[in-house]
């Protein structure tokens, strides 16, 4: 707390003033934290003074609070980058980044708990600098990281605000990864690398973390000999299995078994079962779930997208799939997302299952981009209308696809790497004909609009649509439970292996 109290201090943060009449002093609190590191080990014990940014009125203590943060796709590609090309990969965090941030609005707050200044116990103090707990307080710190990194000649990317990428005139370039505190620093030349380094330490109060080893509770292994980046989240999944009482489970080899559909019907139907279910910690599960599965587990992302649209009121089948899911991470716990080799090439897989969703009769689009062996982005999702053929719900999984393989290669261009069209496979050969033939004929006249993107990045030749069989689709996985053999070699090429 000492820490802390002089750290504001130090940075100006406020000044003691009386509080003007009509104004109300907006109250704080000390909160604390164990903070570890990659191996899950107590690194240092933080205590932080958080305004109770609850309190504060719409108009009068804040206008606009929104702040972007770097995109999990981004990092993953940035790490797939840096293992193909070898590049040093730095790690930063910024100590009281939110201090940092320049207030535009007038706001004041209650002296601190355990730090009132004797003889001013009636004075209040008027923010000058932001403060953890303010609303706008990400976007302070975000706006003003923004211009001093661009005023360092760092080109802020359209693709992704929170990317920023600088190419020197013999061709070394620098990418700046951002989330809130957190920075990831890579490039060819070491040298460049410190030397961006010691101008934000001037500027801000950084602490240099070395060579990356975690980001965002991921933790990252490195093997520069070979090439190869993991990145892995074992300690955050068996935190999770010990939290539901499931580290001691029998582990299995799916996260869900064939022809499993569920439902509606499943959920409680009278009082008793409601009151059961009340005691399942369901939706704690699903989202510690769904964390792992949009950061580091593709494998899970059709089970856990099945079990999460029960939600709002499971029952004991639901509840038996999420247990089974945590049963299959008992015995992957150690997977990791592997990145490697010499290609760097942009390749995408797309399916769609057709109208299993039981309760709206909507299909399921699934897909998944990998890069140098790895996947880097992928997604399993109920469609948001209700596709009348197969081909329809094929066709719209496809336009999906195209639109996150548009943004994949904008953002590897701005990264320095052009690639003139991405491929994508599609094992639905009537997809690809709608595709690549314009006419609308009686079974397809009716699709919306919207869904002929496809088409059009299509026909300028962004995106290359190709035939696949079914048996070699990897996104086949992300619309239904399939057999052991087909699943376990679809992980497989997704690049998860155990480190």
């Amino acid at each position: 707390m000492q820490e802390e109290i002089e750290a504001l201090y130090k940075n100006k943060t406020w000044e003691l003033v009386p509080l003007p009449h009509g104004r109300k002093a907006i109250g704080n609190r000390w909160i604390y934290k164990i903070k570890r590191d990659g191996n899950d080990q107590v690194e240092r014990y933080r205590a932080r003074l958080v305004v109770k940014g609850y309190a504060q009125k719409e108009g009068i203590d804040f206008n606009e609070i929104f702040s972007p943060v770097v995109r999990l796709t981004t990092v993953r590609v940035v790490l797939a980058m840096s293992a193909v090309f070898d590049l040093y990969l730095e790690q930063l965090d910024v100590k009281t980044a939110f201090l940092h941030g320049e207030l535009e609005e007038e706001i004041y707050m209650l002296q601190p708990e355990g730090f009132v200044k004797e003889g001013k116990e009636n004075l209040v103090c008027r923010l000058t600098k932001s403060l953890y707990g303010l609303k706008q307080a990400p976007r302070c710190w975000y706006k003003r990281f923004d211009s001093f990194i661009i005023s360092l000649g760092y080109n802020r990317l359209n693709s992704d605000h929170c990317t920023y990428y600088k190419r020197f005139g013999d061709g070394d370039f620098i990418i700046l990864l951002l989330y809130v505190d957190d920075m990831l620093v890579a490039g060819p030349n070491k040298d460049r690398v410190q030397g961006l380094k010691a101008q934000l330490a001037r500027e801000f109060d950084m602490k240099d973390l070395g060579p990356a080893n975690k980001i965002l509770g991921m933790q990252i292994y490195r093997d520069r000999k070979d090439r190869k980046i993991w990145l892995s989240q074992k300690n955050y999944l068996r935190k999770i299995l010990r939290r539901f009482n499931m580290q001691d489970c029998k582990p299995i080899s799916t996260p869900l078994p064939l022809n499993l559909k569920l439902s509606s019907s499943m959920s409680p139907s009278n009082e008793a079962e409601r009151m059961e279910m009340s005691r399942v910690p369901y939706a704690s599960a699903v989202g510690s779930l769904m964390f792992a599965m949009i950061c580091t587990r593709p494998d899970i992302a059709q089970a856990v997208g099945a079990v999460s649209r029960h939600m709002a009121n499971p029952g004991i089948e639901h509840w038996n799939a999420v247990k089974r899911i945590l049963r299959y991470i008992r015995g992957t716990s150690d997977v990791a997302l592997c990145y490697g080799g010499s290609e760097f090439t942009i390749r995408g897989y797309v399916d769609s299952d057709f109208a299993e969703d039981l309760d709206k009769r909507k299909s399921t689009t699934g897909y998944v981009f990998t890069i140098a062996g790895g996947a880097v982005s992928w997604i399993s999702k109920l469609q948001t209308v209700v596709a009348l053929p197969t081909t329809e719900a094929e066709y719209m999984a496809a336009t999906q696809a195209c639109k996150e393989a548009i943004w994949i290669k904008r953002l590897m261009e701005e990264l320095g790497h052009k690639q003139e069209k991405i491929i994508l496979f599609c094992d639905s050969q009537s997809a690809l004909h709608i595709a690549r033939n314009p006419a609308f004929h009686s079974r397809t006249k009716h699709i919306g609009v919207q869904y002929h993107f496809v088409r059009e990045v299509v026909e300028d030749g962004s995106v290359d649509m190709q035939k696949i069989h079914t048996k070699e689709n990897l996104a086949d996985v992300m619309t239904k439970p399939i057999n052991t053999d087909k699943f376990i070699w679809c992980r497989s090429s997704y690049g998860l292996a155990e480190t």
